[in-house]
């Protein structure tokens, strides 16, 4: 017996059980059955029998078992040991501690959750991966991921020496610069409200300093309450070189915001440090003043020319442009005029209307404020107002001043020539990138701190979260893996909102006016 399939036109084929047999000496086939209805398993099963196959139970033949992802978990565990990353862990602690802790700096990397998700995805009943079973750690409940959390932010000051140890040394470069991230919650005692880098004025934050080395590698992080500025965080800084590090020399790289010419005075030369670092723009205006030391010839065969100025005594000026920047500020300059002038015509025709007109001086310069303050464009109108005129005009001069001023940008330092040459300060500069990129992955793109869900300061929103892992996990996995210190995409993409959703969320098909249920929540 067999199974055969009967072609059937433009129908379905119809399977049958047929049967050979010879009859005065030919083959002949004889249907017994027509099989066209039976699933497809079943008839693979009667195929097997008549094949003479043995068939068994599932069960006796085939042992079930869990399949955990593994791919990745090798890579970034297995590079974190290649690295020796959980060297930098103190030994005196309990193993397990040490590879929880290991095992919170790699979850970080491979799948950014809280705390209790990651407690899940580590044991073993509720596993994501298998990273839990390669440092067989077995089961983890969420109080062993705060104590290792704890941990970490008492033995800070540690894994921070240790780091400066390996990749830091008398005469270094070391980039520091400054970020904020928001907080959810009202009980952390550093989150403050201040300068929100995320645009989100309307959440309390914190302050975040990260000390890098020359090629983008992290060393230390320090956070501070929301509301410091930038400059304030220098002092930390330079107490940590000095006292802690026990590095008496090495060159500051900051930008504009963070080095600036009163913290230069009061801290970085009291302490003997050198500097790199940017001129603001009023002061890049001075220079290029009538009779100044910045005039448009040195940029006639070259794009960079070092100066010196009386107002930097024992310092150097190395003077930049780029053409680049000079077209984008031109092109950016040109949106926002033709924005607010639009804007400006606006108000002036609601002045001159007849009905509900605006009148009165105050009234129309409060509108006009508003309409200059917002794109910064004061400084380019000439503005008349009167309790019933209003009338502007865009100032040729003052646009051509800033014009002159476009793409060029001037570093400042106090090295010689012969330690850092003009080319090479400007590279240092612009290595500040590499601390930028940090923090878009920090925040971002890989490790998803932002926000920040914790309720105190001392468990997880700055004494941990931020202040222990950052440092361990920059030199660690990332460090290594790519030239800057953290990877441009995350090892497990996954789309997430930038924004939190709000409660509640309007349906774009309801009715601006419409009433709401009646046991909705309200806001």
């Amino acid at each position: 017996m067999y199974v055969a399939v009967i072609p059937n036109r433009g129908s379905p084929p119809a399977i049958l059980l047929r049967e050979s047999y010879r009859e005065a000496g030919k083959t002949k086939n004889r249907t017994l059955a027509n099989l066209s209805r039976w699933p497809a398993e079943r008839i693979e099963q009667l195929r097997a029998v008549l094949r003479g196959d043995k068939l068994l139970p599932a069960g006796e033949t085939v042992e079930i078992v869990r399949a955990l992802p593994h791919g990745h978990v090798l890579a970034a565990l297995g590079t974190a040991r290649r690295i020796a990353l959980d060297a930098v862990l103190p030994r005196r602690a309990p193993q397990r501690r040490r590879d929880l802790a290991l095992a919170l700096i790699v979850a970080r990397l491979l799948e950014p959750a809280a705390k209790l998700a990651t407690a899940r995805m580590l044991d073993p009943a509720t596993a994501s991966h298998s990273l839990g079973e390669m440092l067989g750690l077995g089961k983890v409940a969420a109080k062993e991921v705060y104590a290792a959390l704890d941990w970490l932010g008492r033995e800070q000051r540690f894994i921070e020496a240790k780091l400066a140890r390996r990749h830091l040394q008398d005469g270094s470069l070391l980039l520091y610069d400054v970020t904020s991230t928001y907080l959810e919650g009202r009980c952390c005692e550093l989150a403050q409200h201040g300068y929100s880098r995320d645009h989100r004025s309307d959440r309390p934050q914190i302050v975040i300093g990260l000390m890098c080395t020359a090629d983008g590698c992290p060393i230390a992080v320090e956070v501070f309450e929301g509301n410091t500025a930038d400059p304030m965080t220098l002092a930390a800084q330079i107490d940590k070189l000095k006292q802690r590090f026990h590095l008496q020399r090495v060159v500051m790289v900051g930008d504009r915001g963070v080095l600036t010419s009163a913290r230069i005075e009061q801290a970085l030369r009291p302490a003997g440090l050198d500097w790199i670092t940017a001129l603001r723009a009023p002061a890049i205006k001075q220079l290029a003043a009538a009779g100044g030391p910045l005039q448009p010839s040195l940029f006639d065969h070259h794009d960079m020319a070092e100066i010196t100025s009386p107002d930097y005594p024992g310092e150097r000026l190395v003077v930049c442009k780029n053409p680049l920047l000079a077209e984008e500020r031109t092109r950016k300059r040109a949106e926002l005029l033709a924005a607010t002038e639009k804007e400006l015509a606006r108000i002036a025709t609601r002045v001159q209307q007849a009905r509900s007109a605006l009148r009165g001086a105050a009234v129309i310069g409060q509108a006009v404020g508003a309409v200059l303050g917002r794109r910064h464009m004061a400084k380019h109108f000439q503005i008349t107002i009167t309790d019933e005129a209003f009338s502007f005009a865009q100032n040729p001069l003052s646009i051509a001043a800033e014009a002159a001023l476009d793409g060029i940008y001037v570093v400042r330092t106090n090295l010689p020539a012969a330690q850092s040459d003009a080319a090479a300060t400007v590279r240092a500069y612009k290595s500040l990138s590499g601390v930028e990129h940090a923090f878009r992955s920090l925040k971002t793109v890989d490790l998803e701190l932002r926000p920040v869900f914790h309720w105190t300061a001392r468990r997880g929103c700055a004494r941990t979260s931020c202040s222990a892992c950052w440092p361990i996990i920059c030199n660690g996995t990332c460090a290594r893996a790519s030239p800057r210190c953290c990877s441009t995409s995350p090892i497990r993409p996954r789309a997430r909102h930038s924004v939190p959703h709000r409660w509640p969320r309007r349906s774009p098909h309801r009715r601006r006016n419409a009433r709401p249920r009646a046991n909705a929540p309200t806001q």
